[in-house]
């Protein structure tokens, strides 16, 4: 995988790893992706504005990542 998700890593990062991580963020209300500051917010900072659950959402964004990944070795 060429990128773990962690409570650090900022929004900007999450939207570069694809399509997929843009759907999870938003099924945790977080919809504000034309800000500038959302692009350098962590995801810890945007789940304590949102009031979602880091843990939950950063094991979300991993799981997708991972099956990403198995997906296009298959190819």
């Amino acid at each position: 995988m060429d990128i773990e998700i962690t409570r650090e890593t900022t929004i900007g990062d999450v939207l570069e790893a694809g399509r997929g991580a843009k759907e999870i963020l938003t099924s945790f209300g977080m919809h504000c992706f034309g800000c500038p500051y959302s692009l350098m917010e962590t995801l810890e900072d945007a789940c304590a504005v949102h009031g979602a659950n880091v843990d939950e959402l950063v094991d979300q964004l991993n799981a997708y990542l991972i099956e990403k990944e198995e997906k296009a070795q298959n190819l």
